[in-house]
């Protein structure tokens, strides 16, 4: 009799217990944020992924009603920023900004320090951007039928800049080898500007570059814009074709932001942050830097960020082993 008294006071006890554990769960998610929050940048200061999480910072603020800042963390392609992210408290506080590498690393990358998949929830899709092929003013080639036309005529001679390899700039120029059924071969250079100063010296051929990297070059001359890499034509360059519409069918390539939690982050937090981050796409800042960045605002749910990432991985992929892509 008195072990069963025992049993039942112990069991009560463990209900008591859980009942306060999920009520004190409850009232952290319901008081979150009680202190500031840190997205963490993979990438130095001034460059356009820190332009982009800023700004988003700025409109979150409002919404959540704390402090959200910047933390910057360059290096390794990312992957110094991203691990920081992989191993902190999984408690809504610690956010990474990713982008295009979150996709292309774990092809470029065989022992990556963190699983790109269990390792990160989803919490946002905040946009897409693009980037623009550019030429010599000077040069030929008007037109994607030009340059397909002169890497044909002229093998292995074409030559595209870009940023380093399994950057946008290079994914894009391979995509492009291997849909136009053309070899460019890449230039690499430690960012976008000696890049571009090559282009307008006339060392190099062609450049598939940001449009933040470019826009102001082409609009005062120095640079000839032919056409967009995205899937559907930019608002900010209506003028110029698609890459697909100008000559290769189905051609798309794409950078994108997305912010991404720890695994295991609650589920309330999550969605509260994806609320947060829609009302900051909003923000009269960020549509100024939709004009600046060429973006296209997203603000789509985790499920949709998930997904995105999970065909972007592939489509990359496959790019990245055909071209032998291997990162040192």
């Amino acid at each position: 009799m008195q072990f069963s008294r025992i049993k039942t006071a112990v069991f009560a006890f463990v209900l008591a217990s859980s009942g306060l554990s999920a009520c004190a769960g409850a009232f952290a998610a319901a008081t979150y944020p009680e202190r500031p929050v840190k997205i963490v940048v993979p990438f130095a200061p001034g460059g356009g992924t820190d332009v982009v999480a800023r700004t988003l910072a700025q409109g979150m603020e409002q919404d959540l009603g704390a402090s959200v800042f910047i933390e910057n963390r360059p290096g390794a392609g990312t992957i110094v920023g991203t691990q920081a992210v992989a191993v902190s408290k999984a408690d809504g506080y610690t956010l990474l900004m990713g982008t295009f590498a979150n996709a292309v690393n774990p092809s470029l990358n065989a022992k990556l320090p963190y699983d790109a998949h269990k390792d990160f929830a989803p919490v946002a899709l905040i946009a897409r951007s693009f980037n623009i092929v550019v030429v010599n003013p000077k040069s030929s080639i008007h037109t994607i039928g030009d340059l397909i036309a002169a890497a044909k005529a002229s093998p292995d001679k074409l030559t595209f800049g870009t940023f380093g390899a399994g950057t946008s700039a290079h994914l894009a120029g391979e995509l492009f080898n291997s849909m136009a059924g053309v070899k460019l071969t890449a230039v690499p250079y430690k960012g976008a500007a000696p890049g571009i100063t090559d282009l307008i010296g006339g060392q190099i051929d062609v450049m598939f570059t940001t449009v933040a990297s470019a826009a102001a070059l082409v609009e005062s001359g120095q640079l000839r814009a032919i056409a967009v890499t995205s899937a559907a034509r930019s608002p900010a360059f209506p003028q110029l074709p698609t890459v697909s519409e100008a000559g290769v069918p189905g051609y798309a390539a794409e950078a994108w932001y997305g912010l991404f939690a720890p695994t295991g982050t609650p589920a309330d937090i999550i969605a509260q942050l994806n609320k947060s981050a829609a009302s900051a796409v909003q923000s009269e800042a960020f549509k100024k830097l939709v004009v600046n960045e060429g973006l296209v605002t997203v603000a789509q749910p985790p499920e949709a960020l998930e997904r995105y990432v999970q065909a972007e991985e592939e489509r990359w992929r496959r790019v990245i082993s055909e071209a032998g892509i291997k990162v040192e």
